[in-house]
């Protein structure tokens, strides 16, 4: 992509435009993870050879990703409804 393309991109996206290439795919693959792609597709989308750059490099998943999972498990070990959770149990924020 030129210059030009990856503004254009970026606004378009919300992210302003004084970004550079590797916030955009920083951006990309975050959003990839939020809508829950499979790693071998992110590997394939970044076009990363070896999945551990993709999980390495761009791994970090976003805090409300983190969130719903750990509801997930809570849900999982105590039942959706519970009574024994503590009040914040199940929208701990996870680090």
């Amino acid at each position: 992509m030129q210059k030009s393309q990856i503004k254009r991109a970026a606004k378009l996206a919300g992210l302003g435009e004084d970004i550079g290439w590797h916030t955009f795919r920083h951006s990309y693959r975050s959003w990839l993870d939020e809508t829950g792609a499979p790693m071998k597709v992110q590997q394939e989308l970044m076009r990363h050879a070896s999945i551990q750059t993709t999980m390495n490099v761009y791994g970090r998943a976003m805090t409300e990703t983190k969130r719903h999972a750990n509801s997930q498990v809570v849900g999982l070990v105590f039942g959706p409804n519970s009574q024994e959770l503590p009040a914040d149990a199940a929208t701990a924020t996870v680090q």
